[in-house]
């Protein structure tokens, strides 16, 4: 897995301050494939892979205290189970405008668009990336989004750039060492 490099001190300053991670999934949690297996009574199975390195970021996000939620235009049993395995705060499917979602778990959340970091890859992320403290490009993001994103991962959507996301914010706030010891299954 590639993790972050070199923090630039602005992107240091503006990562340190996130207590909310959010982030799309088909193209960020996940590679982007929707893969549908055929059933013999003419019904399809929706299969998603997730990677562990994410999974193992996001536990670290938790235990750190940072908040997180996802934000998704499709509805996705697959996406449901892992979300809470992540013990994700937030979970918004069905969403094919995601502002009203954004700001809604704002409100709850009691955040500003400064304490926001936002992961995204397509067209419909650009809007909450414009306003989130952190916007946050997966590696393999159209370009309009790199364009948008204060950081673009290395590591490909589905394959560590959650994790790439994770890292970047808790080695700015000072506090990965702390983490390594704190990891768990």
């Amino acid at each position: 897995m590639v993790g972050v490099t070199k923090i630039s001190p602005a992107l240091k300053n503006r990562a340190a301050q996130i207590k909310l991670l959010l982030m799309d999934v088909d193209g960020t949690m996940t590679d982007g494939s929707v893969t549908l297996l055929s059933q013999t009574d003419g019904t399809a199975l929706e299969i998603k892979t997730f990677d562990a390195h994410d999974g193992q970021g996001l536990t670290l996000a938790q235990t750190a205290g940072l908040r997180t939620g996802c934000i998704t235009g499709r509805e996705s049993a697959a996406l449901l189970r892992r979300a809470h395995e992540m013990k994700m705060e937030f979970i918004y499917m069905q969403q094919p405008v995601k502002t009203p979602a954004y700001e809604e778990i704002l409100r709850k959340a009691g955040v500003s668009d400064s304490a926001v970091a936002y992961i995204g890859d397509d067209l419909p992320d650009i809007p909450l990336m414009l306003r989130a403290g952190l916007a946050i490009a997966v590696g393999n993001a159209v370009p309009e989004v790199k364009e948008t994103a204060h950081y673009i991962t290395k590591a490909l959507a589905g394959h560590g750039a959650v994790r790439e996301a994770v890292e970047l914010v808790l080695k700015s706030k000072g506090i990965w060492e702390a983490m390594i010891s704190k990891a768990r299954a």
